[in-house]
């Protein structure tokens, strides 16, 4: 990348950095030169080979992030705060309240402070079951009842952070975003959790076909489970815009609105890759079938109402896009 002369504006600082979603972020904020903080594991700049090419300007670790902080650095633009542990499997309740939740608290009272505006990620695991449907009416967070201890995290600092603004500690703006099914370049490194459109890539490329589990519900078909998925550069969009709107306050979903199924992402990764779909169901594990949601759709009226008024990219495009960019880096 291009070295320009120096850049005399506020830095972002964006947790989560060398994550999916903060990668992408920081190559937004590449392209629109935007000085960077990022925050992370130092060794997961140099482990991960999508980050290739980004510049994550000034890098410090995770661990290092609060001695950083109290040495008063320089003024802030806003903070991005993506960094989480996003296992929606991970069962030990004391990490994830500190990697979750008091880290969070860290970084909000940080800002409430020094009145910086900061942006986070909650997510549409807060939601569980969908008992309440999938309304960011704030009347309804704390009636929310998450299936597993991730979405609880981040129930639980949606909640905090609602009693800090009653209680006058907020910074001077502050916006929560749910995140849906987020998918795109950059999330080889989750592992299991990484989308099912990079799943359904690879084994596309190595058996020819994609397994998906089936439905444990009579009146849902296998395969017909469905989720709102989002194409990551439109929540990438939806946090630049958070900042520089600014947004005063307030928890938002964040997907495209539009629920769709597990066989429509599969068919689009096939037609993506110009392949007739070959598709296979099978055994989901007992451990994930009392969690597993069965449908999830954002709505998005709280957003629009804000001010965002972008469409929202269609799972054919995304998925077109995506697998477009993973034949490229292979």
């Amino acid at each position: 990348m291009t070295a320009g002369p120096p850049d005399v504006r506020s830095p972002l600082l964006v947790t989560g950095a060398a994550g999916f979603i903060g990668a992408r972020f920081v190559e937004s904020c590449n392209r629109r030169r935007l000085p960077i903080v990022a925050v992370d594991r130092l060794a997961s700049f140099a482990e991960r080979r999508e980050h290739c090419g980004l510049d994550f300007g000034t890098r410090i670790d995770i661990d290092a992030l609060d001695a950083w902080l109290a040495a008063e650095p320089r003024a802030l633009a806003g903070i991005v705060h993506l960094g989480a542990c996003t296992d929606t499997t991970e069962m030990d309740v004391d990490y994830l309240r500190r990697v979750n939740l008091a880290y969070s608290q860290r970084l909000w009272r940080w800002a409430s402070e020094r009145r910086v505006p900061f942006v986070y990620a909650s997510s549409a695991a807060t939601y569980g079951a969908g008992a309440y449907g999938y309304d960011d009416d704030e009347a309804l967070v704390s009636k929310l009842r998450p299936l597993n201890p991730y979405g609880e995290s981040k129930q639980q600092f949606d909640l905090w952070a609602l009693a800090e603004e009653r209680a006058g500690r907020m910074p001077p703006a502050w916006s929560g975003f749910k995140f849906f099914n987020v998918y795109g370049f950059g999330e080889r490194h989750k592992g299991k959790m990484a989308s099912v459109v990079l799943h359904a890539f690879d084994q596309i490329r190595a058996d020819g076909e994609v397994r998906l589990f089936k439905s444990y519900r009579p009146d849902i078909a296998d395969g017909a489970q469905r989720r709102d998925f989002v194409w990551v550069e439109d929540v990438v969009a939806v946090l630049h815009f958070a900042l520089e709107r600014p947004l005063a306050r307030g928890l938002f979903n964040l997907g495209s609105g539009t629920s769709r199924t597990f066989l429509d992402l599969v068919h689009a990764t096939f037609a993506a890759l110009g392949m007739t779909p070959k598709i296979r169901f099978i055994d989901m594990p007992e451990s994930l079938r009392a969690r597993y949601q069965y449908a999830t759709e954002a709505r998005m009226d709280r957003l629009r109402a804000a001010g965002w008024t972008a469409p929202f990219t269609t799972l054919e495009e995304g998925a077109r896009r995506y697998v477009a960019r993973l034949l490229a880096a292979t």
